[in-house]
């Protein structure tokens, strides 16, 4: 059997690059994103975080749970997003993005439109293929997937958005897919989220992690054995780049 083919093994091995290409992406992006933050005056870790969800549907209260599961946000962090014009709060208790937020939004885009341009210039050819792979990944998630994932996907794509954007926000939503299965592996071996932060290695996180690869690895099944190649392969010249 191809490594290509051991889906499992290949959920395993692909979910740090993706967590690897999105992060470079971020870190590139902060001396722009500072000059864009100033101009803001807002407070934006929320924004910046969900900036490919807000201006396409609410946060629910699960939804929101789900995506910070193990870090929460309090109601001071949102009371702090209501009060400064960012989001506002329906009488079903879902939290929609303002004109305010989605201007961010937009001129965050533009930003990681200009920094995806720069770092991946010379592999422009390979960005829509990889995008196309990803879109597709998040099509076959939904039923796998749970609150996180329901959450986050599909992801804000304006008309016009570039390949380059569309593969980081692409990858960004199909982190919560793993992370949703994941969850749901370490509680259905009886453990909190706080429990599962400080497990060590052993056989309960060897299960676990084991479970949670087999879980990860159901949206894959919909790429062929020369597209997981092509799009791990892919994925790691853009973390080289």
């Amino acid at each position: 059997m191809s490594r290509f083919d051991d889906l499992p093994g290949y959920a395993a091995s692909i979910a740090p690059l993706i967590d690897a290409v999105h992060l470079g992406v971020h870190v590139a992006s902060r001396p722009l994103g500072r000059e864009l933050i100033e101009r803001s005056g807002l407070h934006v870790d929320l924004l910046i975080d969900l900036r490919y969800v807000l201006p396409v549907r609410p946060l629910t209260p699960e939804g929101l749970a789900a995506l910070y599961r193990y870090n929460p946000f309090d109601d001071a962090e949102i009371g702090l997003q209501l009060a400064q014009g960012a989001l506002v709060l329906d009488d079903g208790g879902l939290l929609h993005a303002t004109d305010r937020a989605l201007a961010f939004v937009k001129d965050l885009y533009e930003v990681h439109a200009a920094v995806t341009g720069r770092m991946w210039a010379a592999h422009t050819d390979r960005l829509p293929e990889l995008a196309d792979f990803a879109g597709r990944l998040l099509t076959a998630g939904a039923g796998s997937g749970g609150t996180a994932f329901a959450q986050a996907s599909p992801p804000h794509e304006p008309e016009g958005t570039p390949a380059g954007v569309l593969l980081f926000n692409r990858l960004a939503a199909l982190r919560y897919h793993r992370a949703d299965v994941h969850a749901a592996a370490w509680r259905d071996a009886g453990l909190t989220a706080a429990q599962i932060v400080t497990l060590t290695s052993g056989p309960v996180r060897n299960r676990i992690e084991a479970e949670t690869n087999r879980r990860a690895a159901l949206p894959y099944e919909t790429l062929s054995t020369r597209e997981r190649q092509a799009l791990l392969v892919g994925l790691s010249i853009l973390d080289q780049a």
